[in-house]
């Protein structure tokens, strides 16, 4: 192993060296770091450093010979046949960022019994000598809809904070069993997680109650078969976990097909026994400025429903981008 000089990207900038270091030798620990600091292995643009500087685009870092449980090992080559599974789900992309489309049951990380997710997928759309494409955001695994990636961490950085400013509006489509009364207003009815694992689950609960977490939606009513069957569009202000699903189930009207909340209710011969909700439109604030809006196309499981309800999506809108 030899010395090397890596130099700091525009999509760096502001970023502290230790952080820099974390992202590209995850492996070395913050210690480790410190020391090569301390005994000036470590230097930018030929100076000793300290590891909480900030750098600047253009600054050349010099990375001593690093240990090799420092650099971590090379992804494996990413299954063609998955790569093309999510390029089949691109309904937008340009140089900052990349918008999906997921299906219902394809998970977005990771986790127990989870072998195939977004996440690991996003290896094939990494382009040699760059960046692996970032998550910004989660949809629960059942439910099918928009995903936003960034293309680099500097990009990720900043859309991450628009969905923490709530810049960002979200606009989700639901079949749910019944039909709420009155057709539109705001769900505003803390949660809770109970249980732990797999088996926990996220209910009401009273506001002051220990643990509670506040959290709030807007739905609205777009159309309705009597009093059986109702579509619904839904927006929410916090981003709790599954929290459309238990607030349109705390309205006495389950999402069809829910297979964790609304009992037996939720599940009705003759439809898709699938979780009907999808992440149908996405309005945030583009990293390169303007706004972006994108919309999802409804899965083949909702659309069927549709069809059978004489509901009536009409065409998906093209992605606009306002400058």
């Amino acid at each position: 192993m030899s010395v090397e000089n890596r130099i700091v990207s525009e999509d760096e900038a502001d970023l502290r060296l230790d952080r820099w270091f974390r992202r590209h030798y995850p492996n070395l620990t913050q210690g480790g770091l410190q020391k090569l600091c301390r005994k000036g292995q470590v230097r930018v643009d030929g100076g000793r450093v300290q590891p909480n500087k900030r750098l600047y685009p253009g600054q050349s870092i010099r990375i001593p010979p690093l240990p090799d449980q420092s650099r971590p090992a090379p992804p494996p080559p990413p299954n063609p046949a998955l790569v093309q599974q999510l390029r089949d789900m691109i309904i937008y992309e340009d140089d900052h960022l990349i918008v999906l489309n997921k299906p219902s049951g394809l998970a977005t990380q990771g986790g127990p019994g989870i072998t195939v997710h977004v996440d690991m997928m996003l290896e094939g759309l990494r382009p040699e000598g760059g960046d692996k494409p970032r998550l910004v955001h989660r949809i629960d695994r059942d439910t099918s809809g928009i995903l936003l990636l960034a293309r680099t961490p500097g990009v990720a950085a900043k859309l991450a904070a628009a969905f923490r400013g709530r810049d960002v509006s979200k606009t989700y489509w639901a079949v749910v069993v019944g039909r709420p009364s009155p057709a539109e207003g705001v769900i505003d009815q803390p949660l809770a997680k109970v249980g732990a694992g797999g088996a926990s689950l996220i209910v009401p609960v009273s506001r002051g109650e220990e643990d509670a977490m506040s959290a709030k939606s807007s739905y609205e009513t777009l159309d309705a078969t009597g009093k059986r069957f109702s579509w619904l569009a839904l927006s929410p202000w916090t981003g709790r976990t599954h929290q459309l699903r238990v607030h349109t189930e705390s309205l006495g009207t389950p999402i069809l097909g829910d297979p964790r909340y609304g009992g037996e209710t939720a599940h009705v011969e003759g439809f898709p026994d699938r979780l009907h909700l999808h992440a149908r439109m996405l309005d945030f604030p583009h990293p390169a400025g303007g706004r972006l809006q994108v919309a999802a196309p409804l899965p083949p499981h909702m659309r069927e429903t549709f069809q059978m309800l004489g509901f009536i999506a009409g065409d998906t809108p093209a992605p606009r981008r306002t400058r």
